[in-house]
């Protein structure tokens, strides 16, 4: 692997044959909130980061989050 290689969230799970179920109890999260990571749902907290990269074996800046996805507001 390349020390500065970057990429998306989902791109290192799937590169560390990871399921979105093992890497969520690796950080201590649910699936649920590992799915809404990797969609752009919702970003992840800086100490969640921090968990991320320490169970993926990156850097936390070797690590790419989508855009988040606009809210949706009622009418």
């Amino acid at each position: 692997m390349n020390d500065s290689e970057v990429l998306t969230l989902r791109e290192w799970r799937r590169k560390r044959l990871l399921t979105q179920e093992e890497l969520a109890a690796k950080v201590g999260v649910t699936f649920t909130t590992i799915s809404n990571w990797e969609t752009g749902e919702a970003p992840p907290r800086v100490r969640n980061i921090r968990k991320l990269a320490e169970a993926l074996s990156v850097a936390p800046e070797q690590i790419i989050f989508p855009p988040l996805k606009p809210k949706k507001v009622a009418a």
